[in-house]
């Protein structure tokens, strides 16, 4: 019988600030029981694995993060939409590190295509929009610029940038410009 008040939207939630506290790698259905003071089979009333609570953890992280950069991106194009985005990202990984890693857990294609991924995906695509890329193009520049807001947000948040000067945000501007720069001159 479920647990009264526990639902699989509330585990999730919570799920995701154990997250943010541990490590997405150490959510477990042991460790959010652990925080409810329940045993582990009540749980699986509402979740059916570890699996399904981090899936559920990745789904809310994604739809947090198109919520962010959807109100980000608007009135915005070129360089202004493009630091949009990418503040956006940043900005969620250093509040929420946890749900961040979630939002990058491999997801089946059917749930993928039903996730708030596809947003994402469509919001890279209207910052693309300012810089007149379409077809090909356009899929070669979105994953250039995934990579590039992952790649940096991931080496901040590994405290790679901790012990050399300039500050990390001077280099995230230089970032964005050289991205805007080589977007505008799209070969």
């Amino acid at each position: 019988m479920p647990r009264a008040g526990l639902t699989p939207e509330l585990l999730a939630r919570a799920g995701a600030e154990l997250a943010d506290e541990v490590g997405f790698e150490h959510v477990t259905v042991s460790a959010l029981a652990r925080r409810f003071d329940v045993s582990v089979p009540s749980l699986y009333s509402h979740l059916r694995s570890t699996d399904d609570l981090r899936r559920r953890i990745a789904l809310l992280a994604l739809e947090e993060l198109a919520d962010r950069g959807a109100d980000a991106l608007a009135g915005r194009s070129g360089r202004a939409a493009l630091a949009a985005l990418g503040d956006t990202y940043r900005d969620y990984a250093r509040e929420h590190p946890g749900r961040y890693a979630a939002a990058r857990h491999p997801l089946d294609p059917e749930t993928a295509a039903g996730s708030a991924g596809v947003r994402h995906a469509q919001m890279a695509r209207a910052v693309l929009r300012g810089y007149d890329l379409t077809g090909p193009d356009q899929t070669h520049a979105v994953r250039l610029m995934g990579s590039t807001f992952h790649g940096f947000v991931s080496l901040e948040l590994a405290g790679a940038f901790d012990h050399s000067e300039p500050d990390p945000q001077v280099s995230w501007e230089r970032v964005l410009d050289t991205l805007d720069l080589m977007l505008r001159s799209w070969a």
